[in-house]
């Protein structure tokens, strides 16, 4: 509600009331027949507006002034919340942002997919704050051509100059400051999106119990006195690699396809839940280990409940999850189509005694699982799928449909996509000519051929952010 219904044009000041909160943490108030979208505010709170977009009854607003603020509202640990995109809800109490979360999870099935289904509290972090083991950092030049390493806005590549990020362990601080310097002292210039000049793009850094995983992304085939650089990483961190990537196209890809070893050894090992296993410089992990731990325990303990005799554990990544799952069940399958990832998961067998129970396959998912499908009994498997930001292959979901695959464990980052996803293979989503519909058919309890769900259950992987990780059990029936 708001304190007049006169819709408020671009650039138009109002007052309102905050009723809800938005899947990307965003408050919704209305006013007259326009819904307005605001960042940075909490449900209940009056606050001043700026109108920045109107358009089909649906606007864009700027808070000026919070004028009651809501119980739930906490000051933001960072300076440069607001301005720099990574965080969302920063100022949201932790436990009402755990709420949250499991709200955009369930608000997600119901409005993309017709899913009705009451989604418990988010799994909480233990560490709400410098729970990340990676940094993936943008470098850039700002308007008047200096070189600045920080992170995108909102909905924008203007990077937002950061010495030090509140969700990153201090050494990602040291390696800011590292870059910084030798950018200044060696000449190098950073790359300029518009221009197509300049040389270094991002810096990725992976932590490896202690030990790092550092890559320069290049936009050309040298990185300029990188024995330099070397010696400056040399100061702060005792064990650590350093890999030029080379990106020298114009897409929005962090790496580009060329990685080049210029220091250190080429990956690093770890070990979690007795498993020894590696990790090079694209190896997929999860950021947050806390919670990937009981992310993982879950799986297992699902893949467990289901009596299957093997599992299939496709984009799996370094291989963790696939061989806690052969150690468990007795023999697992991973698809992963990154070979450095393929072969960090291959150096889990030896050490791991997983010989005869753990088999990689590297290549595409929606190539490599449908042949799979048919090499093993789908009648005694369980299949895990935890794919990327963008969701599942249209074949890919379709080879889970024509398996017959008792059950399947489908873990998700992004509500839309899965709830898309979920969609599909439940029957609640059908293929039309204008793409998919809501299908009246749809029944909750499980339709013929199709699945049900028979869990939910989010967890915050990504604490301050709009980000949410979802762990779903689908049933055949």
């Amino acid at each position: 509600m708001s304190d007049t219904t006169e819709v408020a044009g671009k650039n138009q000041e109002f007052t309102g009331l905050v009723e809800a909160l938005g899947s990307n943490g965003e408050g919704i108030v209305h006013r007259g027949d326009t819904v307005f979208f605001a960042p940075y505010t909490v449900a209940g709170e009056k606050v001043k507006f700026r109108a920045l977009k109107v358009k089909n009854r649906v606007g864009y607003a700027k808070a000026l002034e919070i004028l009651t603020p809501a119980d739930e509202r906490v000051r933001a640990r960072c300076p440069l919340f607001t301005r720099c995109g990574g965080c969302q809800i920063q100022h949201i109490r932790y436990g009402a942002q755990l709420k949250l979360k499991s709200k955009t999870v369930q608000d997600a099935l119901y409005k993309i997919a017709g899913i009705e289904w009451d989604v418990p509290l988010a799994v909480k972090s233990d560490n709400q704050f410098e729970y990340r083991n990676k940094l993936q950092i943008p470098v850039g030049v700002d308007k008047n051509g200096r070189n600045v390493i920080g992170f995108y806005a909102e909905r924008s590549h203007r990077i937002v100059p950061v010495s030090r990020c509140p969700i990153h362990p201090r050494w990602a601080e040291d390696v800011i400051a590292i870059f910084a310097g030798y950018m200044t002292s060696c000449g190098v210039r950073a790359y300029d999106e518009r221009t197509g000049q300049g040389n270094l793009r991002h810096i990725v850094v992976r932590d490896v119990d202690g030990k790092f995983l550092v890559t320069a992304v290049t936009a050309t085939d040298t990185l300029p006195q990188s024995d330099r650089l070397v010696a400056l990483l040399n100061k702060k961190f005792k064990t650590f690699s350093l890999w030029q990537n080379i990106h020298d196209g114009t897409g929005n890809g962090v790496f580009g396809k060329t990685f080049r070893l210029l220091h250190g050894r080429g990956r690093y090992a770890s070990h979690e839940f007795g498993i020894h296993f590696e990790v090079g410089p694209n190896t997929f992990v999860q950021v947050n280990r806390g919670v990937c731990r009981k992310l993982y325990e879950r799986t297992v303990r699902l893949a467990l409940d289901s009596g299957a005799g093997v599992v299939i554990d496709a984009y799996s990544g370094c291989g963790l999850l696939t061989a806690m799952l052969a150690r468990q069940v007795g023999r697992a399958y991973g698809i992963e189509v990154v070979p450095e990832a393929s072969a960090c998961a291959d150096s889990l067998i030896e050490p791991n005694r997983l010989e005869g129970k753990l088999f990689n396959i590297c290549g595409k998912v929606e190539e490599e699982l449908p042949a799979l499908l048919q090499r093993v009994d789908a009648q005694d498997a369980f299949l895990v799928v935890d794919p990327p930001r963008k969701g599942v292959d249209r074949a890919t979901l379709g080879a889970i449909l024509a398996s017959g695959i008792p059950q399947v464990a489908m873990i998700s980052c992004n509500p839309s996509t899965l709830a898309r996803d979920l969609g599909i293979l439940t029957g609640s989503l059908v293929e039309t000519a204008e793409g998919l519909k809501k299908n009246r058919a749809y029944v909750p309890g499980g339709m013929p051929g199709r699945y049900a769900i028979r869990s939910v259950l989010p967890l915050d992987m990504f604490p301050q952010t709009k980000w949410v990780e979802t762990l779903v059990l689908l049933e055949r029936k």
